[in-house]
């Protein structure tokens, strides 16, 4: 008979809360159910369009500081053409390996979480801490309607949050990735201008010879941080401490016989959790500047630096945590993240974070065609969980 947890997640992976045009009713109403199911009191925040759902597990001390359990409810966009099975359908094969858009990213947690806490209760487990398991939207997007927006409202400050816990990621080996600071995002636009007229004659500084500079620049940059990447035992895994540039969009052109007077490139950077941020951009003006006249940069996106969360004896949540694993003897690597989570929000209000998302011995496929995790490794994690909820809740 298939585990009751695992029945919950498929149903959860065949709703398709895929953007661009995210339908988040028939999925409220699953986690609604969900947690009427575990004796978990549900309330509804945000907009129609961008609702958040919360679970409350209550405590016994209401001054205690709250526990946050943060997953998201959107996923990002599937072709079918290119999967072995339908990305809605949940699939499983005679491996367990379970298919599906979100079930590394990050519907498998939002599951895990609840099955936690009810083993926990059935275990008759009395918090002292009140947990709070949120559902977000708007994540995959850049989440400034999500949980950008919650943690400025009353209704969060009201929760008391001391601590929270969110996405991780998988990881090949036998041992958890911890993620306890992560890149910063940037997208950059770069215009380069230069005489037009027709595509016979030999005008200078022109605005393709300046995008050439620039790109030539960028780059070089490029290699360099592939290189030092290329060094690192699991590149995948430690790509935090590298900055990510990379060449989107190239846009310009009247027809192919007149010289543009404008080109632009757009790329996607992500900072590395060392780099000075001021720094950079001091960079790219320069860049800018060198390549010759009327050529400039725009900041599209950018998230600024949140403050790191401390996994030392400063931190007792993460001492509870290191405890929850080391008493099971689960290894583990605390590292920054390469992307962007919804953790970014929470600790740049001076909440610290953590993301986790327990999946050893699982390839990476976040975002991927068939993106997949396996039964009982997705079991496993709720043993994991219950385990660092145990001793969260009474820290």
């Amino acid at each position: 008979m298939e585990h009751r947890a695992v029945k919950y997640f498929r149903e959860y992976l065949r709703i398709p809360t895929v953007h661009p045009d995210v339908e988040y009713d028939d999925c409220v109403k699953f986690l609604e159910s969900l947690g009427t199911d575990c004796g978990l009191k549900c309330t509804i925040h945000g907009t129609s369009k961008k609702p958040i759902v919360l679970l409350t597990w209550q405590g016994t001390d209401k001054n205690a500081g709250s526990i946050l359990l943060n997953s998201h409810m959107d996923v990002v966009p599937a072709d079918k053409t290119r999967w072995t099975h339908d990305p809605f359908e949940a699939f499983k094969d005679e491996s367990g390996n379970i298919y599906g858009r979100g079930s590394q990213d990050t519907k498998e947690i939002g599951i895990q979480y609840v099955e936690a806490i009810r083993c926990l209760i059935e275990e008759g487990i009395q918090p002292k801490r009140t947990v709070y398991i949120s559902y977000v939207p708007d994540e995959e997007i850049g989440g400034i309607e999500g949980m950008g927006s919650f943690i400025n409202t009353n209704e969060f400050q009201n929760l008391n949050i001391e601590f929270a816990l969110d996405e991780g990621g998988a990881c090949p080996e036998n041992k958890l990735i911890i993620f306890n600071d992560e890149r910063c995002t940037a997208h950059l636009k770069i215009t380069c201008k230069g005489p037009t007229g027709h595509g016979s004659l030999l005008f200078e500084n022109t605005a393709g010879e300046k995008l050439v500079k620039v790109l030539d620049e960028l780059m070089n940059f490029r290699e360099s941080q592939v290189m030092a990447v290329s060094k690192l035992p699991h590149p995948l895994l430690y790509l935090s401490y590298v900055t990510t540039v990379n060449l989107t969009k190239v846009e310009g052109g009247v027809q192919n016989n007149v010289v543009p007077p404008e080109l632009s490139m757009t790329y996607d950077v992500r900072l590395s959790v060392n780099t000075d941020h001021e720094e950079f951009f001091d960079w790219i003006k320069a860049i800018c500047s060198n390549a010759g006249k009327d050529v400039t940069y725009e900041i599209l996106e950018y998230n600024p630096k949140a403050p790191k969360t401390e996994t030392d004896e400063s931190n007792r949540f993460w001492m509870a945590i290191k405890e929850a694993l080391d008493e099971m003897n689960v290894e583990y690597n605390v590292v920054g993240c390469p992307g962007a989570t919804d953790a970014r929000f929470v600790r740049r209000v001076g909440i610290p974070a953590l993301g986790l998302s327990p999946m050893k011995n699982t390839p990476i496929l976040l975002h991927s065609d068939n993106e997949m995790l396996n039964e009982k490794v997705f079991l496993e994690g709720i043993d994991i969980y219950k385990n660092i909820i145990r001793k969260l809740v009474n820290c």
